[in-house]
């Protein structure tokens, strides 16, 4: 079977722009939000995709949100600081609003507090072993002491650690967007992780094309000047990632039902 079969859909070519350097290859996932079980199987099949082409220095990138809503945060945690530490290829992280919520909010942030809570906070400290009752029961103040008795240190460091963007070629990597008529070098790490209306309304080219998850749709949310990969994981049951390498892209899929 063909190659470009396997996947969502065949190559899209540009003939000079956006492009990468030849010799490089990129796959960005788009949120994970706690669905352990597809992001197994999407690395799994960006490996096999890998293995199927010429060798080329390949960079995965993660757009954030790896944690919340879904019922398996720790697990994706855990599964990718060991991949990071193992895995053949460089990996890069971006820092999602939801990572930010929980970083702050186990600073003792109690606005941070509630839009964790509110967003998914609760699933994903269930998953770090939190029992319902005792989370149910608690106030705003108090969930940064349960942050910090249940979740290891050594994830908030990892989280912590995540970059505001990823700037490679004629692509900007980044969570949530940026903001329009703003020099890349000059955009807020708010406007990166939590800007939405102002960015996926404004149709004109930016200086280079956007790829960015946070703002879901039920498939690749694909215009001139950005590709949105948030395909909704936790709800819909599909994760994606977009494949890059020269001046050609497609996407790769995992979904719940095969």
């Amino acid at each position: 079977m063909p190659l470009k079969r396997l996947f969502k859909s065949a190559f899209k070519s540009q003939a000079s722009w956006p492009r990468i350097a030849s010799g490089r290859r990129i796959y960005a996932i788009g949120d994970i939000h706690g669905r352990y079980d597809l992001l197994k199987t999407l690395i799994g099949k960006i490996v096999d995709h890998a293995q199927c082409l010429e060798p080329a220095e390949t960079q995965i990138i993660f757009l954030g949100d790896l944690i919340d809503r879904g019922p398996q945060s720790k697990e994706v945690i855990d599964y990718l600081i060991n991949l990071h530490a193992s895995f053949d290829h460089r990996l890069t992280f971006i820092k999602g609003n939801h990572e930010e919520m929980l970083l702050e909010a186990g600073r003792g942030d109690k606005r941070a507090a509630s839009l964790f809570n509110r967003n998914g906070g609760r699933e994903t400290l269930l998953s770090y072993g939190v029992s319902a009752e005792a989370y149910d029961s608690a106030s705003l103040a108090e969930l940064a002491d349960i942050i910090s008795e249940y979740v290891p240190k050594s994830h908030m460091e990892f989280m912590a650690s995540f970059l505001p963007f990823y700037d490679e070629g004629d692509y900007f990597f980044v969570h949530a967007g940026v903001r329009p008529n703003v020099p890349l070098s000059e955009q807020k790490s708010s406007d990166l992780r939590w800007i939405r209306r102002e960015f996926l309304d404004y149709d004109r080219r930016h200086e280079k094309m956007i790829v960015h998850g946070h703002s879901v749709k039920e498939d690749v949310d694909e215009r001139s000047n950005r590709i949105g990969i948030d395909t909704g994981a936790y709800r819909t049951g599909t994760l994606t990632a977009i494949y890059i390498e020269g001046g050609q892209y497609y996407f790769i899929q995992a979904k719940e039902d095969g």
